[in-house]
């Protein structure tokens, strides 16, 4: 059995789904990771029944290796139909690897204003941090080898699984 193996994404989502709820605040707001953190984002302000729409956020244009990596396909995809000032924000992500999109994607978000708190959640923490960030809810953890990367899928209905690259 391969890691990815023990890793159902359903399951997880419904585990994320639990801690989300006790992360957000009555006036909180989520704001999805394009594109894997988006998915989830989606699908978790609708398992919540918010009002309004979950926002995306692009980590792209603030990331540290922008000039090895080019401008991706999801640098303007940055949508946040809400004022950030003084709102908390539950950011959401696929997977939490060495915390680089989640510096990046804070920086974007504050670009667009300060948010009263930011708590990250992530369906996957794979360890291997370079930078001193930690999810407040990460159900799912899995050690894979530094040049192999797990990566969200969603199929045509919404169903989520993983991939290994």
């Amino acid at each position: 059995m391969s890691a990815i193996d023990k890793l159902d994404a359903e399951a997880l989502y419904r585990e994320l789904l639990r801690g989300v709820r006790g992360l957000l605040k009555p006036d909180g707001l989520l704001v999805g990771i394009w594109s894997g953190g988006a998915w989830l984002a989606e699908r978790l302000h609708q398992d919540l029944g918010l009002a309004g729409e979950a926002g995306v956020i692009s980590s792209a244009l603030h990331r540290d290796d922008f000039s090895q990596r080019g401008l991706s396909a999801g640098a303007d995809h940055t949508k946040l139909p809400f004022e950030i000032q003084g709102r908390h924000i539950v950011l959401v992500d696929d997977v939490l690897y060495t915390g680089r999109t989640i510096r990046a994607a804070v920086n974007e978000l504050y670009d667009f204003g300060r948010p009263a708190s930011v708590t990250l959640a992530v369906l996957v923490d794979r360890g291997g941090r370079e930078l001193p960030i930690c999810a407040a809810c990460a159900p799912g953890t899995i050690e894979l080898p530094a040049g192999q990367r797990l990566s969200l899928a969603r199929d045509d209905v919404g169903k989520f699984s993983f991939e290994i690259r």
